[in-house]
């Protein structure tokens, strides 16, 4: 398991587009994904979830990534969410 805290840089936070993206870029990967803001962690492959954390510029999210490719999910999930 890797994880490592991120701050969100994009102007609209973690919303609708952004959070589509790293849905998306998670899901090419085997591993599990969560996103764990304020105590609260989601699932990173669910748009659902990550929506619920209404993820605002500026907030620092932790991004776990656990299984058999977690290393390359995690490299590539972090220039998703600082873009």
């Amino acid at each position: 398991m890797v994880s490592e805290k991120v701050e969100v840089k994009s102007e609209a936070g973690l919303h609708a587009r952004p959070a589509s993206n790293f849905v998306n870029t998670a899901q090419r990967y085997k591993s599990d994904v969560k996103l764990t803001v304020n105590n609260k962690t989601v699932d990173g492959k669910s748009i659902l979830g990550i929506l619920s954390l209404g993820i605002a510029k500026g907030t620092e999210i932790e991004i776990t990534v656990s299984g058999p490719d977690e290393q390359e999910a995690l490299a590539a999930l972090i220039p998703v969410v600082q873009s």
